[in-house]
């Protein structure tokens, strides 16, 4: 696939939102594209469900390359069958595994809120690879009311970041139906959505859903773009809409082996962001994920990157950080203790980690 194959119009209509999550690539084109047998991706696909938007697949120059292996399946999600199924203890809640299991609350004034466990595509890299995808897991109403009640219920809650999956995989009234909700509890002050439809499916991204989100400010959109070819004409378009509904919108970044993992890329990548009002956040150290250590970097890469973004704009630099369960850590670039194949981390609570570097 290459940039001169014709595209399927992507007009923003209420009938192309509906049609367009069925317009996904069959198990068969995904074999021919990937060289995987069909056996062979079925057992992938068991374990890690695959789903790719043709829009997305459309964008692939050659096999192998950077949109390639962000999206399609691959035996090494398989053979290197080590790291952890949720390195960052999401399940546990953080509130001393009181919380309800739509939420996660590892900072007293925020919590994360899961409100669904669905996406337009299955990012083979994917930090809750253990669940997004899998039907059994797909949010329930009555989960949802109990993330709701929780907020309502610690006043401390200052920030709610709605995640999933993706949150847009929800229609405009039922995603409306949770903010107006939150944005009703009067100690929430701040609304994010953390959301990757900007860059897999920007056809989601409609005047009707940017008008409805306008209503709630402060609200933010948090976007998740890897690599420069990911941003194109309908990117631009859908981060454009959501500008000029007023709406701050930030990138998280995560630093990918074989996708961005050198510094011409990711300053391109950097530079490309801002170039459409979207401020560079964070660039995330993989996370220690089963099924995608494959995509692992070490530190240093992380380190020697954001020296040379120092090189341009100050806008296009985010912060280096690695997640842990107790939190994320901020990488000091000019001093990070390695050894013995390892990374020593400590979080804000004075509370020491140690990283696999190896």
């Amino acid at each position: 696939m290459n940039d001169n194959e014709e595209r399927k119009d992507t007009t923003n209509t209420e009938d192309y939102w509906k049609n367009s999550l069925k317009d996904v690539l069959t198990q068969k084109e995904i074999s021919e594209l990937t060289g995987i047998s069909l056996e062979d991706l079925r057992r992938i696909s068991e374990r890690y469900p695959a789903r790719i938007p043709r829009y997305y697949a459309s964008l692939i120059k050659e096999r192998g390359d950077a949109i390639f292996r962000q999206c399609m399946p691959s035996l090494e999600e398989i053979d290197y069958d080590y790291g952890i199924e949720d390195p960052l203890n999401e399940e546990r809640g953080h509130d001393n595994g009181q919380s309800p299991k739509a939420i996660t609350h590892r900072y007293s004034d925020r919590v994360l809120f899961l409100i669904s466990n669905r996406c337009a595509m299955y990012c083979r890299f994917c930090t809750r690879k253990r669940k997004v995808g899998d039907p059994s897991k797909e949010k329930s109403k009555g989960e949802i009311n109990e993330g709701i009640e929780y907020i309502q219920s610690h006043p401390e809650i200052r920030d709610v970041i709605l995640s999933g999956g993706d949150p847009l995989m929800l229609e405009d009234d039922s995603l409306e139906g949770i903010i107006k909700r939150i944005r009703e509890i009067k100690h929430v002050e701040i609304i994010r959505i953390g959301t990757r439809m900007p860059c897999t499916l920007p056809q989601r991204i409609t005047p009707e859903l940017a008008s409805m989100l306008k209503k709630y400010h402060p609200l933010y959109v948090n976007m998740h773009f890897n690599h420069p070819n990911e941003i194109t004409e309908e990117s631009r378009r859908a981060c454009n809409l959501l500008s000029e509904a007023g709406i701050p919108l930030g990138n998280q970044t995560v630093l990918l082996r074989g996708v961005n993992d050198s510094p011409e890329v990711m300053i391109e990548l950097m530079q490309k962001l801002v170039g459409m009002r979207v401020l560079p956040y964070y660039l995330y150290q993989a996370d220690l994920v089963k099924g995608t250590m494959h995509f692992k970097t070490k530190v240093e890469t992380g380190i020697e990157i954001m020296r040379a973004l120092r090189g341009t704009s100050g806008l296009c630099i985010p912060s280096f950080v690695i997640d842990t369960p107790g939190g994320k850590i901020h990488v000091n670039v000019e001093e990070q203790e390695i050894k013995d194949g390892k990374v020593v981390l400590k979080d804000f609570k004075g509370k020491t980690y140690e990283y696999p570097n190896d």
